[in-house]
């Protein structure tokens, strides 16, 4: 199963609201010429996103990221104290370290160039595999600088090492000559980078915002006591930025708590202290330090845990690890006391309600993807649960009383979810009988949510169709005339008297805005099909903003999904295969029908012209069909509330009332368009 976007979504939808697919045709010609190799850099220039994660404003910034993940790995290292982190009137930005320097002699493999230089121009190189030159590092694959080299219109490197200063130039990633020693230096050393991003790359208008540069050097200097950090900016970069100074030193003896204690001051408490602390972990394995606290109000939670000094915002197995060790821990503190209550806490129970930080330090990290997200290495679950569960079962028998109060919160939450459970169980049982459903509503006979689908379907037709071609046990089918209302223009007394969100509303029994409820949902999926052109996607793009801002839990739990159905049929003798798309048809052309013998291409013009037997083949039994799973940004990290910010600009920009924001839109993202569609 796939996921997409809501951001990614409405960028394709415009575009293809606004232009027509008018693809060249490819040639049937296969030869070893049409086979390229890659060397050096061009790699990560013509495929970014395989490195940085894209070419947005998220992965600009990521840029800086990687900088200053090596000077930070140099100050865990033991061997730097002071990082320099400066943003510039013309965007470039300088890291600069008082560590020991990148290497300048040459390179035993490629005897007529410098470390430094193969360090910066080859993928895959550098001094962290081995583990001799970094016990703990967030530099893991050898292209962090070299990807940040190769995507800057500029990049300049001075390394002072051995009382002399050594500098080297490059453009696009390629230098623009040998390394120069620019003379003797004293009381200096480190290396200084200073980078200005390729806007051949990230767009005419990609610039640095200081805030997040602000913010991403105060969480390194939370996460290493040992290091300094200096920050400054042009301060006429800060114009309406009242919270980001223009020079500030940061350093944070107190570590993970001195920015727990800063995020939650003012609010009450559980417990009067915090549970903090550090351990090193087995065999001299790392180390891993934390501090976290149970709010007693409503206010919103976080949950921010790194690696290697390497923000995961989507997680991973360290926090696993934590979960269990705070869960069981509460467990077996509950039988200590001769509490069986206890036995009911799970770790959502106890991890919802907290305000987290958590960060690991250890040897050769196993991450997903470059740009290093989740941590995927097994044995950090076990590494982390065992040492924090020593601590935290100290820390709980140290207070009996606060102690007492924090289990029999936890126990009133897990008493709280199970009776949510139950009720949810006897409500499905008769909720046919019970709430009023729409009249256009083909149900499913299962009494129980899990499992089930409601399948939206564009009009009459197309739900004729879906309902000869659902499971009739766990598929429910709710046709919608036409293009629904838009939600983030219309009035409240225009979505109160429109008929197909009152359907909608009173089918999907959950309540909107305020009012909605989780347990009340009475489909597990909710799956959009629409027909797969651009009055399709245009029904979807309504669909998805009506969920986004009167049901946005449902697309946070997991629950929305668009379904994909084909396009064109491609026949040829006994052989049938569907395609997407254009795109996907001209794929199977060359792939898969290149024999003798006539190929038949039909295009559907709709869901409600495909017969049941082939829309239930290839777009709803769940065995053959893909679906995308809409999602939001949502979670705990600042880089996650930052992202739900920029995705409700881009929905009230692209669905909202202005007309003029959509056309800014258009003009700014026009020139990225390949699908044209007028």
């Amino acid at each position: 199963m796939l996921a997409v976007s809501v951001v990614q979504f409405y960028n394709k939808a415009m575009m293809q609201d606004l232009f027509e697919n008018d693809k060249p045709s490819r040639k049937d010609e296969y030869t070893a010429k049409d086979i390229e190799v890659l060397e050096g850099l061009e790699p990560v220039r013509r495929r970014p996103g395989m490195y940085i994660g894209g070419t947005d404003e998220r992965a600009l910034h990521h840029l800086v990221a990687e900088v200053l993940d090596n000077s930070m790995d140099e100050a865990v290292a033991g061997h730097a104290s002071r990082i320099d982190l400066e943003l510039g009137l013309d965007n470039k930005v300088t890291v600069r370290d008082n560590g020991r320097g990148i290497p300048v002699d040459p390179h035993p493999k490629f005897k007529d160039k410098s470390a430094l230089e193969v360090i910066l121009t080859t993928l895959h190189s550098g001094g962290k595999f081995g583990g001799k030159a970094y016990e703990t590092s967030g530099g893991l694959h050898g292209v962090g600088v070299s990807v940040v080299n190769a995507l800057s219109e500029e990049f300049r490197v001075e390394v002072a090492r051995d009382r002399a200063l050594w500098s080297q130039s490059y453009v696009r990633g390629a230098p623009q000559g040998k390394l120069e020693k620019e003379g003797a230096v004293q009381n200096r050393r480190g290396t200084t980078i200073i980078f200005r991003p390729d806007l051949q790359i990230f767009g005419s208008r990609a610039r640095f915002k200081p805030s997040m540069l602000y913010r991403m050097a105060r969480s390194k200097a939370y996460l290493y006591r040992g290091v300094e950090i200096r920050w400054s900016c042009d301060p006429s970069l800060l114009a309406g930025d009242e919270t980001t100074p223009a020079e500030a030193t940061l350093h944070f003896p107190g570590g993970l708590s001195d920015y727990l204690a800063g995020a939650i001051e003012g609010r009450r408490t559980l417990t009067p202290s915090a549970f903090a602390g550090e351990a090193k972990l087995p065999d001299g394995a790392g180390k891993v330090e934390w501090a976290l606290t149970w709010p007693d109000d409503d206010e919103e939670n976080f949950f921010n845990s790194y690696c290697n000094t390497v923000p995961t915002p989507l997680g991973g197995t360290h926090e696993q690890g934590l979960r269990g060790a705070l869960s069981k821990g509460l467990r077996a503190y509950g039988e200590l006391v001769g509490n069986k209550q206890a036995q009911k806490i799970t770790a959502d129970d106890v991890m919802a309600s907290a305000c987290i930080m958590l960060s690991l330090f250890i040897r050769d990290p196993q991450f997903q993807g470059q740009t290093k997200e989740k941590l995927s290495t097994n044995e950090a679950t076990r590494l982390v649960e065992t040492s924090v569960r020593d601590h935290f079962d100290h820390w709980l028998s140290a207070e009996p009383a606060v102690s007492g109060k924090l289990l029999d919160a936890m126990i009133e939450r897990a008493e709280m979810r199970l009776r949510k459970k139950q009720a949810k169980e006897l409500k499905r049982q008769s909720a046919t009988r019970r709430l009023r459903l729409p009249g256009k509503l083909t149900d499913c006979t299962s009494t129980n949510r899990e499992g089930t689908e409601i399948f939206l379907v564009e009009g009459d037709s197309a739900g004729g169709s879906a309902k000869q071609a659902r499971d009739r046990k766990t598929q429910a089918v709710l046709p919608l005339r036409g293009k629904i209302l838009n939600v983030a223009s219309a009035t409240v007394e225009k979505m109160r008297a429109n008929q197909e969100i009152s359907d909608l509303t009173e089918a999907l029994g959950c309540g909107t805005r305020g009012a909605y409820s989780e347990d009340d949902l009475r489909y597990d999926r909710v799956i959009i099909m629409t027909d797969a052109d651009v009055d399709g996607a245009h029904i979807a793009s309504l669909l998805m903003t009506f969920f986004y801002q009167e049901m946005p839990e449902l697309v946070t739990n997991g629950h929305l999904y668009l379904a994909l159905p084909p396009l064109y049929r491609i026949s040829q003798g006994g052989k049938t295969i569907y395609a997407r798309d254009d795109a996907h048809k001209e794929e199977l052309m060359l792939k898969e029908f290149g024999g003798r013998g006539k190929v038949e291409i039909s295009r559907f013009k709709g869901l409600g012209e495909m017969p049941p037997a082939q829309l239930k083949e290839t777009t709803m039994a769940p065995k053959n069909r893909t679906l995308l799973r809409v999602t939001i940004p949502f979670g705990h990290s600042d880089e996650d509330i930052q992202d739900a910010k920029t995705t409700a600009v881009l929905v009230d920009d692209l669905m909202g009332k202005k007309a003029e924001k959509r056309f800014a839109f258009i003009q700014e993202h026009a020139r990225f368009v390949d699908d044209i569609d007028v």
